[in-house]
């Protein structure tokens, strides 16, 4: 009787065990699609910066990476003098652009999505 019983309690323990390790590398899949997408939308952006100030526009694409297809949209927008109003109510200039980029990508039946930004600005600005 206590030979069936602890036979139990280990298959019990056994069995949590091996759902911890499903869960586990379920989760390291999908943290290595995140890394692949974030590494895909900084390179998007250093794409756009890597010839100085970049031209307004979009540009989109995919990529294959590991059975996964990456849909990826980069959207270079100026930034006006009124939307800066809440930044600098000084600013002079129109010299400021935002680079959107962003990830679409499915794992299963769910689809993920990643968005990053920056700003940069075609001249440093002016301090007084």
């Amino acid at each position: 009787m206590e030979v069936v019983i602890a036979l139990a309690i280990t298959s019990i323990s056994l069995l949590a065990l091996l759902r911890l390790h499903l869960v586990s590398a379920r989760l390291v899949d999908t943290a290595e699609l995140k890394s692949q997408a974030v590494l895909l939308a900084d390179g998007k952006i250093a794409e756009a910066l890597a010839d100085g100030f970049p031209n307004v526009g979009t540009t989109s694409g995919a990529v294959q990476h590991g059975g996964t297809s990456f849909q990826w949209q980069r959207e270079v927008a100026n930034l006006y003098p009124a939307e800066l109003s809440n930044f600098n109510p000084d600013f002079q200039g129109n010299g400021l652009r935002k680079i959107s980029v962003s990830i679409d990508w499915k794992t299963g039946i769910a689809e993920k999505h990643l968005n990053m930004f920056t700003y940069v600005a075609d001249s440093p600005p002016k301090v007084d």
